[in-house]
């Protein structure tokens, strides 16, 4: 059930939250982008970042879920994920 959840504005949005993070220029941002290899994002960034995006969505990102978001599309897919379930437990 989709309940409102659009992945395209999930993604316009982490692509924003990652380029300020990251000093990147958010064109430069694509579903395919690696964090590290091709955003150059460190551990620290990573964490810096997955604390941005649960600012950003008022969502939890599980520690145990940290190692599988590797890529932007990944972590927009996972974000979709919660938002849509989050969407479906509210009344």
């Amino acid at each position: 059930m989709n309940r409102g959840v659009d992945e395209g504005e999930v993604f316009r949005r982490v692509a924003a939250v990652i380029a300020q993070v990251l000093d990147v220029d958010e064109s430069s941002v694509t579903m395919e982008s690696d964090l590290v290899a091709d955003l150059g994002a460190d551990s620290i960034d990573r964490m810096t970042l997955v604390m941005a995006l649960e600012d950003a969505f008022q969502q939890r990102v599980p520690e145990e879920h940290l190692p599988t978001l590797t890529t932007v599309g990944k972590t927009v897919n996972f974000i979709t994920e919660r938002l849509r379930a989050a969407s479906a437990s509210s009344p």
